[in-house]
């Protein structure tokens, strides 16, 4: 039956066509992260994983998942939309190998007022491109358009990861008095923390197109610098042996994070003159006028990943880290006492 001025979908703003071209558009960047396991394509109900084609006898199953916060806002006002899709793989495969295990396959979530097919391409491409590196599969997602709730060019991302680890090998595991902590170099901000930047910005008087003021480029370009993968050169270290416990750090910076992984009545003792904090860091901290406190509890201020390793394999595992591409800060150790134990200054 046919009616005169019938309503449709798309006119209510929602449009599937679109929909189910951004999945045919996107289907060979998410066949690109396929790896042993990997058993359906995009476009089903739900995606399967075979554990024991990816190599597991007795696994232990990890979830995470995570979004990219208000870092998507300076993405959205640039439209240096290419790499934000890494900042949501990375937020959640990062916290995976912190506990031991590794990264089998990710599910994201992308919603928008209305679909542009290729503002979300790049999106989900950048996606499988951070997908790729941790050797993780896309093997699906959802697409949400939703008119009325994000309005402009207006979107949010969130992302879900699976892992697994054979039985026995979940960290932190063995952390003792004396064990050395190597702190992986960050990127820049990476993820977290964003609302601050956004109202430092704002104080300094810049925009995102200004020269920035910390690097080459512009200061949206500087700021939008991915969050760094660190699963296959984390994991490379967890199998050769010596590592008792890794902590990405993010949210609560190297003051809230180290201590997760701690067994009571042990401290991460820090020597803040191990390395030099990074350019964009001096500058949020002398703009802001924020205390050393403040941001060591705000951001990574350039340590994106911390091991707890055993004394005796700390050298071994630093070059083998050095090798892998990694900039390895030997940061301090671990003490008897409580939370994390600052020696030394930053600023």
């Amino acid at each position: 039956m046919t009616g005169k001025n019938g309503l449709t979908y798309a006119d209510a703003g929602v449009d599937i066509d679109a929909g189910n071209a951004l999945v045919e558009r996107i289907k060979p960047a998410a066949k690109r992260t396929s790896r042993p396991g990997t058993m359906s394509g995009l476009g089903g109900f739900g995606a399967l994983f075979d554990l024991k084609g990816a190599g597991y006898v007795d696994p232990i199953l990890v979830a995470a998942t995570d979004g990219v916060g208000t870092k998507l806002r300076i993405a959205i006002d640039t439209g240096n939309v290419d790499t934000i899709g890494v900042d949501l793989v990375a937020m959640c495969v990062n916290d995976l190998v912190c506990q031991g295990a590794e990264p089998l396959f990710f599910l994201d979530y992308f919603a928008t007022g209305k679909l542009d097919l290729d503002q979300a391409t790049r999106i989900i491409n950048g996606i499988a491109a951070g997908c790729e590196a941790s050797g993780c599969a896309l093997i699906g997602g959802e697409t949400a358009e939703m008119p009325g709730m994000y309005h402009g060019g207006d979107f949010d991302l969130a992302g879900f990861a699976v892992g697994a680890m054979e039985r026995g090998q979940t960290l932190p595991e063995g952390v003792v008095e004396g064990d050395v902590l190597l702190g992986l170099t960050s990127d820049g901000v990476h993820s977290n923390g964003y609302s601050f930047v956004r109202k430092v910005v704002e104080m300094s008087g810049l925009d995102w197109h200004s020269p920035s003021p910390f690097g080459a480029g512009t200061l949206g370009q500087g700021l939008l610098a991915p969050t760094r993968l660190y699963v296959k050169q984390c994991l490379a270290a967890v199998r050769a042996g010596g590592v008792h416990a890794l902590a990405h750090i993010t949210g609560g910076g190297l003051t809230e994070n180290p201590p997760r992984v701690l067994p009571e009545g042990l401290a991460c003792e820090i020597d803040l003159s191990a390395w030099p904090l990074p350019k964009v860091f001096g500058w949020l901290a002398a703009t802001a006028n924020m205390t050393e406190e403040e941001l060591l509890k705000t951001f990574n201020c350039g340590i994106g990943m911390m091991l707890v390793v055993s004394a005796d394999r700390a050298e071994a595992l630093a070059q083998e880290l050095r090798d892998a591409g990694e900039t390895v800060v030997t940061m301090g150790r671990v003490v008897p006492g409580e939370g994390v134990i600052y020696k030394g200054s930053l600023l």
